[in-house]
């Protein structure tokens, strides 16, 4: 069955009875859930000094103030909730442009946010000589601001308001600006650069407490405004005209969605790096299991993706002990060739 996008929709999700269709999707969830609680305990438990479970969970309940409790709570415990927090922002500001824009391929670097952000980071660095994660984290929350309000600007302006094809033009060229500045930037500041490096391939391992603190606010808005646009992103899909008919506000949903996406994507961005594949893959496969339903796609996506990127860091851990490899490399190297392989091999389904 072809769709508005160009795509298939698997025939045997319309021969299902919503209520059977409704219980996999629950048992979907259900163990996705099960997943991101396997991989949080092989985050706490795994690394350059390996702890049994029982030892984890003696530490998390009875912080004695050993060796392994200073382990636990003062380098994993903010490592795995980071990850936790960044996942589940890219994971659902990825299904939530990917509505926006009805292309199921797009993936949160598209509006310019990720560049935003980065060139927040690069001028607190070169022109005000900021080296604090923390203080780097508002300067890339602001970055992320700015490339959504220009984005959206720009897509918004002349008849027809922000409609897909503006706000992915747009975004091309917003992207390009910032990531323009940024190298520029760099390139004139060995420092900067220096600084930079570590940040920009996307990592945990820098994640402390005051990080977390920072982004856990603008996480928590974004998911919430995130979820409460569901039922018009589903209008959506059904193109803009459909969508009015339906009693959808077009614009004022892509607005919200935009917002919601700016603030995710600042927040993970500033705190992990400009992590690639989680905010693509993960939609699309979400998509796969439950369909193209934004009810389920959404929550789907918040637990697959914090899943994805902590597997991916406590692999980066052990693969090259004593060192580790970041989880952004991870996430590219490993994960890129399944999506490559799901996607040839499986029908996608529309955004």
């Amino acid at each position: 069955m072809a769709t508005e996008a160009g795509t298939a929709l698997p025939a045997k999700t319309d021969k299902q009875p919503p209520r059977r269709r409704n219980s996999t999707r629950a048992l979907a969830v259900v163990g996705a859930l099960l997943l991101l609680l396997t991989a949080a305990v092989l985050s706490l438990a795994v690394g350059s000094r390996a702890l049994s479970p029982g030892v984890v969970l003696d530490a998390l309940f009875h912080d004695d103030g050993s060796t392994a409790a200073s382990v636990i709570w003062d380098v994993r415990v903010p490592r795995t909730m980071a990850g936790i927090a960044a996942g589940a922002a890219l994971g659902v500001a990825g299904a939530l442009i990917q509505a926006l824009t009805r292309n199921p391929l797009a993936d949160p670097g598209l509006l310019g946010i990720n560049a935003g952000a980065a060139t927040g980071v690069v001028l607190s660095i070169t022109a005000l000589g900021i080296t604090s994660l923390w203080a780097s984290v508002w300067f890339a929350m602001l970055g992320a601001v700015v490339a959504g309000l220009l984005v959206y600007s720009l897509a918004s302006g002349g008849r027809g308001g922000a409609t897909p094809e503006r706000l992915a033009l747009g975004g091309a060229v917003i992207a390009a600006v910032f990531t323009g500045i940024s190298q520029t930037l760099m390139l004139l500041d060995a420092q900067a650069l220096d600084q930079l490096r570590f940040w920009s391939v996307g990592s945990l391992a820098r994640a402390d407490r005051e990080t977390l603190t920072t982004i856990t606010p603008f996480v928590v808005v974004g998911l919430v405004l995130a979820l409460a646009l569901v039922r018009p992103l589903n209008a959506l899909a059904l193109g803009d005209d459909g969508a009015r008919a339906l009693g959808a506000h077009v614009d004022r949903t892509r607005f919200l969605g935009l917002t919601a996406m700016t603030l995710l994507c600042g927040a993970a961005t500033s705190a992990v790096g400009p992590l690639v594949f989680v905010g693509l893959a993960v939609p699309h496969i979400a998509r796969m299991i439950v369909g193209a339903d934004q009810r389920w796609t959404l929550p789907l996506s918040l637990l697959l993706a914090p899943a994805l990127l902590l597997f991916a860091d406590v692999l980066g851990r052990v693969a090259v002990r004593p060192d580790e490899l970041d989880a952004g490399v991870v996430t590219a190297v490993v994960g890129a060739p399944v999506f490559i392989a799901l996607v040839r091999y499986r029908r996608t389904v529309t955004a």
